[in-house]
């Protein structure tokens, strides 16, 4: 018999992490004894061992031509050697081991479109989806509005001038494949209406029992229209999340009169201070009206301000609308308390106080 191979080769899931470490991050592996701002966009990281590394953010629109990712990668090449990172909220991170090559990466990668900051007490980059570029159910546009809203809010990135840390999420649909549950403040694009059905084609290319399974509130029934099996919906039930309209095209939810886009705050992942915190409603609709979205933009640089000159140092959205309180949010900030606001939906969980610190 063959002699037994010694190591099983798999293509079977991800390569180990080891692999893609820069040398000195393997090296100094768990030895990290400390990290500090040094300039706006740029973290020294200092190890135990002595040995240094300088992270460089700059900022990305998410959506990438390869001839950017080429002129990304040909910097990490120039001033890293091709080490970088790409955070959670679409910055690039270069991963610099020689100071000397830190302010002409920053000139060069300013001179490509690719803004240096969002560390520290700074607006970080606007973590999105796809919108209307390619997700078929997204009630607006992704890359648009962030864009909009990061213009406005540009010399927050660029700058420390905020009491604390603030994170902006944008996510086209309820299905939210960005991180508006978890951000200080979230754009959502919001569906009003329930999908048209297309009772002539439910049939023919969708296959009822998957589309009635798709419905997380059971809202989708069996129903003959016209003598040919298709479904109706229990509009009462409907949430308008666009599962459906997933796993049925003939089931489609877009519309332009109604989709829009709801403002939420208070979300964040750290369990410094306080525990984590879901976002919640603050303005439950707004028109689209690109290409600039000036009802988002306006909503959203208010909201901020009003946070920046109220919220005491370190003190997150959530942290300082917990200590003011609701009511004097909406005096502060001028936005309308209304109906929408009070969480009625009768599948809402009773507590979404759940953190892994302890409590007494």
């Amino acid at each position: 018999m063959a002699e037994a191979q010694k190591e099983r080769l798999t293509d079977i899931g991800p390569p180990h992490y080891e692999k893609h470490l820069p040398p000195i991050i393997k090296d100094n592996y768990g030895k990290w004894k400390y990290h500090e701002i040094v300039k706006p966009g740029v973290l020294l990281h200092v190890s135990e061992s002595g040995a240094k590394l300088w992270s460089v953010r700059a900022a990305t629109p998410r959506i990438l031509s390869i001839v950017s990712i080429r002129q990304i990668c040909d910097l990490a090449d120039k001033y890293c050697d091709g080490y970088l990172r790409f955070t959670s909220r679409n910055n690039i991170e270069y991963l610099v081991t020689e100071e000397k090559n830190i302010d002409p990466l920053i000139k060069e990668t300013t001179a490509i479109g690719y803004p240096v900051g969002g560390v520290g007490h700074a607006l970080s980059n606007i973590v999105h989806t796809q919108g209307w570029v390619h997700c078929h159910s997204a009630a607006t546009d992704a890359s648009g509005i962030v864009k909009a809203v990061m213009d406005d809010l540009f010399e927050y990135f660029a700058e420390e001038k905020f009491p604390g840390k603030l994170r902006i999420a944008l996510a086209c649909c309820l299905n939210m494949c960005g991180a508006v549950h978890c951000s200080d403040i979230a754009i959502l694009g919001v569906h009003r209406r329930p999908p048209k059905i297309d009772h002539n084609n439910v049939n023919k290319i969708c296959e009822i029992p998957n589309l009635i399974a798709s419905c997380p509130t059971g809202a989708i029934r069996t129903a003959t229209v016209n003598g040919q099996p298709s479904v109706e919906i229990v509009e009462d039930l409907c949430m308008f999340c666009a599962n459906c309209y997933t796993v049925c095209p003939a089931l489609p939810i877009n519309d332009a009169l109604n989709d829009g886009l709801s403002i939420w705050v208070g979300g964040k992942v750290s369990n410094a201070r306080s525990t984590p915190m879901f976002s919640k409603l603050a303005i439950p609709w707004l028109p689209n009206n690109p290409p600039r979205w000036p009802e988002v933009t306006d909503a959203v640089k208010n909201i901020v301000e009003v946070w920046a000159a109220n919220a005491r140092p370190y003190e997150r959205m959530g942290e300082w609308i917990n200590r003011v309180g609701w009511a004097k949010f909406f005096d502060l900030t001028g936005i309308e308390f209304t109906k929408h606001h009070i969480d009625s939906f009768k599948h809402a969980g009773t507590t979404f106080a759940t953190s892994a610190q302890i409590r007494f």
